[in-house]
């Protein structure tokens, strides 16, 4: 192997046990979580390699960057999740290739990945991105609705044609009363999925946690941490 795929390979073994480690810690199966490597940046082959090593579930957050790779990677065993928020004159390209949208957050958006997913013929699960910043605008500063936009986003869902309500996102905010608070923000997503579930039971997934705040993640209930730097190292910069 090459020094870039060692890397790559330890520093996955590197993320599994901590995944593993923190599971054991709140008294959960590792099977429980499941880690989805963010390959945002970095090419096909670093995707082709992760397959290799048994990774499942990769991300993307830039659907210009996200198509062609998942074309490239077609061959492979792979479930496509899309991360950053979605324009919906890109829902026609995300929906070809994505299992999961991670980011919805506003009806018109949903709207359109029901078109996309009828015309396309396939089913996409949908996870409400939650903002736990929004502001008055009911919308937070990297895309997501207020707490008390979930339910009614959800029951839009569930009466969306090949879409169906998959569960909860969020990302740890920077500003406002959750700023710094990365378990706080998780149990209190947790709190919003014990709720969700309630009216929309196949609702289960909980995608929380990145590279630097996974642990809490899986100690509030995540189902799914979302990590791309402590896999493939420092991201390359974008010119």
């Amino acid at each position: 192997m090459t020094d870039h795929k060692d890397e790559i390979a330890a520093n996955l073994a590197g993320v599994e046990e901590r995944i593993a480690t923190a599971c054991a810690a709140a008294g959960r199966a590792r099977d429980e979580v499941t880690l989805v490597v963010v390959t945002k940046t970095y090419p096909a082959s670093d995707v082709r390699f992760l397959s290799e090593l048994g990774v499942r579930h990769v991300a993307e957050n830039r659907d210009q960057d996200a198509a062609p790779k998942a074309a490239e990677c077609a061959d492979l065993p792979l479930t496509w999740h899309f991360v950053g928020q979605l324009q919906t004159n890109k829902v026609r390209s995300v929906v070809g290739y994505a299992g999961f949208v991670h980011s919805v957050d506003r009806s018109r958006l949903v709207t359109a990945l029901s078109r996309e997913a009828v015309r396309a013929g396939r089913e996409v699960g949908c996870l409400i991105q939650v903002a736990f910043d929004a502001g008055a605008s009911g919308r937070g500063e990297r895309g997501g609705v207020a707490p008390a936009g979930v339910a009614e986003l959800a029951d839009l869902l569930a009466g969306a044609e090949g879409l169906r309500p998959a569960g909860l996102m969020t990302v740890a905010p920077l500003t406002g009363e959750y700023a710094g608070r990365e378990q706080a923000v998780f149990e209190r997503l947790m709190d919003l999925s014990t709720g969700l579930r309630r009216t929309h039971p196949t609702a289960n997934m909980v995608s929380a946690g990145m590279s630097a705040d996974l642990e809490q993640a899986v100690a509030a209930g995540a189902t799914h941490v979302r990590v791309g730097s402590a896999v493939l190292g420092v991201r390359p910069r974008l010119g």
